[in-house]
């Protein structure tokens, strides 16, 4: 009697080209806002237009100025419009016209960052997009506990997105499974199928899973490579008050063998101003989590060419000059 055979042992990617980077950004470029579960008065050839005019060069140009080592971007959120074709997607969906872009917007930008040495990573949920109810309900199916027609249908579209880009992008930021149960199985779907599918055009892609706004941090997985590390309300500095630190310490560089890292905004809310903090903050805590050997992705916004917003500009260049000096 025959038996499958076990799994090979999990290898976490390497993630020291992260910890020795110790900071880099993530912008919200979106067809709507952060966290908008309502739907929007967008048509596919918008969002065609808005992504054709993007200037990859341009912002490229903005990050090497800055000496930012890595940028995320999302590929999309709620809305069911993103900012790369996939047709894995448009079949399941069977959405036409396709809410996705025309131009791969993702091979663009690593095609720009290449000549500077900036690292291109990307974010996505982990679920389907909550306010386009046909593309729910097509990617979803008769759902379980472990929501499996997702998984799987969610696996195969990262697949083909990582196998199409390769090793031109180096992470992926993946939000929303709280549901830690769903995912935490022996058998597929599981953390490791969605892991090994985001890692199929690159095995050496940092990949995380996002557990929600939790502090002190930790990993969920044993398939993620580095901490999601999502932080809003613990950095909340009450007038006349100092940040309390306390709960983000003792820290060191891995946690469960996941690389340390924190993804936080720059500004009052994911992609949007004002900036929040003065520099000098903004500086001691990114250099406060690299003396525990992690990692910090301060989130700041885009306009809609791609460029960094002016009022981040100050903050991001004192950030980069204390970095690297």
């Amino acid at each position: 009697m025959s038996t499958s055979p076990a799994p090979a042992p999990w290898r976490r990617a390497n993630t020291d080209w992260f910890m020795q980077a110790r900071w880099g950004l993530l912008t919200h470029y979106l067809a709507d806002s952060a966290s908008n579960l309502k739907p929007i008065d967008l048509t596919p050839d918008d969002w065609n237009r808005r992504i054709d005019a993007f200037d990859v060069d341009g912002l490229a140009r903005q990050l090497a100025e800055h000496r930012v080592p890595y940028f995320f971007i999302t590929i999309g959120q709620n809305s069911g419009f993103y900012l790369s074709p996939n047709r894995t997607y448009d079949e399941i969906t069977g959405i036409k016209p396709s809410k996705l872009s025309r131009r791969d917007l993702i091979a663009d930008l690593a095609k720009a960052f290449a000549p500077h040495g900036i690292r291109l990573m990307v974010y996505l949920p982990g679920m389907a997009p909550a306010s386009d109810a046909v593309a729910k309900a097509k990617l979803e199916g008769v759902d379980d506990a472990r929501h499996t027609t997702l998984q799987r249908h969610w696996e195969a579209v990262v697949r083909e997105w990582s196998l199409r880009w390769g090793r031109n992008v180096h992470g992926w930021w993946i939000d929303g499974p709280y549901d830690a149960p769903a995912y935490q199985h022996p058998d597929e779907p599981n953390y490791r199928s969605f892991a090994t599918a985001l890692k199929a055009g690159n095995p050496d892609s940092l990949v995380a899973f996002n557990n929600g706004l939790r502090t002190p941090l930790y990993s969920m997985t044993e398939y993620e490579d580095y901490t999601p590390g999502e932080i809003e309300r613990d950095m909340t500095v009450a007038p006349g008050n100092t940040p309390d630190f306390s709960r983000l310490a003792p820290y060191e560089r891995t946690l469960k063998g996941a690389q340390l890292h924190v993804l936080t905004i720059m500004g009052e809310w994911w992609g949007k101003g004002p900036v929040r903090f003065p520099d000098e903050l903004t500086i001691g805590y990114t250099k406060f989590i690299n003396s525990r050997g992690g990692v910090v992705t301060w989130d700041l916004p885009l306009t809609l060419e791609g460029h960094i917003a002016e009022e981040f500009r100050p903050q991001l260049a004192a950030l980069s000059k204390a970095m690297n000096t």
